[in-house]
C-alpha cells in the first residue's frame, strides 16, 4: 500500500491450522515431521493439524505475502516428504473422525485434550489477530466483535462435510468444536478479564490462559494481564487470499471504529432491556452462532442492537457501509471488494453443497479443490492478488 504509518494501520497477523495429506483428500499425521525441520511451523493436539503463522505487520502486502511464503514452503516440504499435499475445507471432510492422532504423546495437555473433546478438536481454520495496546478498548473491541462473530463465520463457512458425507451445517467445525468454558462473560473491563481467567484457572474450568476457545478472545504475550491483540478464532477457512485479506480488511475497520468512538459497545448501544442486557446479549450470540453455524450467510440472525431478525448477508451488507468511510480514511477500503464477491456467489460451503446437489461426491469435490488451491498458492506471491 503506498500509504501507511502508525495513525493509519494496525498491527496485523494470521494464524492457519491446516490438513496434511495425500492427493486423494485423505488426512495424515504429519506436523511433527513438518515442526522438526521447518522453523515457524507447531504442531496442534492431533497430528493431522500443522500450524503457521505470519509475524505482525502493519501492511496488507507483508502479511499475505509472508503467507503466501509459508504455504508454498510447506507444500515444498510436504511434496519431498512423501508426494503429500494440502487438504482444503475446515473439518475431516474425508475422515477419519474415529481415531485421535496425538501429535506429543508426553504432553500432558494434549493428552488432556485428547481425552476430554476427541477429534470435535481436530479442525482447520484461520485466525486474525488485529494489535490493540490499550487494554480497556481492547476488551471493548472484544465486546463489539463477541457480538458480530457470527458474521466471520457466515463469510468463512467451509466444513459442510464429515466422514465423506454432508452434515446439514455450513460450518460443521463451529457446530462441533467445543467452546470451552461452556459460558464466557462480555467482560466488563480488563480487570474483570483478569479476575474471571484467574478463577477459571483455580477451579480447573481451564488448564491454562489459553485454553479460552470462544469465537474471539482478547491475547497477548502474558494473557491475561499483559493484552495487545484481538484474536477472531471463529473462523472457518477462506483459502483463496483476497477473500481472506477482504475479511481481515473488515475486522480492522471495525476495531478502528471502536477506538474512534468509545460509544461504540453493545453494553452501551444496545436497546435490549438494561437489567438483563449483558445476559440477554450473550443468549443472542450463541443463538447467532449456531444459526451461522448451520446455514451461514442464508442465517436468519438477531442484531445485537435491538434483536431484529436480519439475514447474515443483509447484515454484512449494512456492515459495509458502515466501515467503508472509515477504511478509505485509513486507506485500505480497496481491499474490502471481495467481500461483495463472496455475498454473491457464497463461501466455499455454499459452494461445494452447490456442487454436491449437482451431483458430485464430496470425495471429487475435495481432490478437485485440492487442485485448484494448489495453483491458487503459487499463482499469488508477494502481492494481495
Amino acid at each position: 500500500m503506498n500509504r501507511s504509518g502508525d495513525n493509519l494501520l494496525l498491527l496485523k497477523g494470521l494464524e492457519e491450522e491446516v490438513y496434511g495429506g495425500t492427493p486423494d483428500g485423505h488426512t495424515v499425521p504429519l506436523s511433527q515431521q513438518v515442526a522438526a525441520e521447518l522453523a515457524d511451523y507447531a504442531t496442534e493436539p492431533d497430528g493431522r493439524n500443522i500450524e503457521l503463522r505470519t509475524d505482525p505487520h502493519r501492511e496488507y502486502e507483508q502479511v499475505i505475502g509472508e503467507l503466501m511464503d509459508r504455504r508454498r514452503r510447506l507444500r515444498r516440504f510436504l511434496e519431498d516428504l512423501g508426494g503429500y499435499t494440502l487438504i482444503p475445507g475446515a473439518s475431516l471432510s474425508l475422515g477419519p473422525t474415529d481415531r485421535f492422532f496425538i501429535s506429543e504423546p508426553d504432553n500432558p495437555y494434549y493428552q488432556f485434550i485428547r481425552d476430554t473433546y476427541g477429534t470435535n478438536v481436530v479442525t482447520a481454520s484461520s485466525h486474525i489477530n488485529i494489535g490493540v495496546d490499550d487494554p480497556e478498548t481492547l476488551v471493548r473491541a472484544y465486546r463489539l466483535i463477541r457480538c458480530e462473530a457470527p458474521l466471520f463465520l457466515a463469510l468463512s463457512a467451509a466444513s459442510p462435510f464429515l466422514d465423506g458425507r454432508v452434515t446439514g451445517y455450513h460450518s460443521t467445525r463451529w457446530h462441533l468444536f467445543p467452546k470451552t468454558p461452556t459460558e464466557v462473560p462480555l467482560f466488563e473491563h480488563h480487570n474483570h478479564f483478569i479476575a474471571w481467567i484467574k478463577a477459571k484457572l483455580v477451579d480447573g474450568s481451564m488448564q491454562n490462559p489459553r485454553h479460552l476457545w470462544l469465537s474471539v478472545r482478547p491475547n497477548g504475550p502474558a494473557s491475561p494481564c499483559e493484552l495487545n491483540r484481538l484474536e477472531l478464532r471463529v473462523f472457518d477457512r477462506l483459502f483463496d487470499p483476497t477473500h481472506l485479506t477482504a475479511v481481515s480488511a473488515l475486522l480492522e475497520g471495525r476495531v478502528w471504529q471502536v477506538i474512534e468512538d468509545p460509544q461504540l459497545d453493545p453494553l452501551i448501544q444496545s436497546n435490549l432491556p438494561a437489567g438483563t442486557r449483558h445476559d440477554d446479549l450473550i443468549a443472542l450470540v450463541a443463538a447467532n452462532e449456531q444459526a451461522a453455524a448451520r446455514s451461514s450467510l442464508e442465517a436468519e440472525l438477531r442484531h445485537w442492537q435491538d434483536g431484529r431478525k436480519i439475514s447474515a448477508g443483509q447484515w454484512i451488507e449494512q456492515l459495509l457501509e458502515q466501515v467503508e468511510p472509515t477504511a478509505e480514511a485509513h486507506g485500505f477500503d480497496r481491499l474490502l471488494a471481495p467481500i461483495r464477491q463472496l455475498l454473491q456467489e457464497g463461501n466455499p460451503a455454499q459452494r461445494w453443497l452447490r456442487r454436491h446437489g449437482a451431483g458430485d461426491s464430496p470425495q471429487t469435490i475435495i481432490q478437485e479443490d485440492m487442485v485448484t488451491m494448489t495453483q491458487q498458492d503459487f499463482v499469488c506471491r508477494d502481492t494481495v492478488c
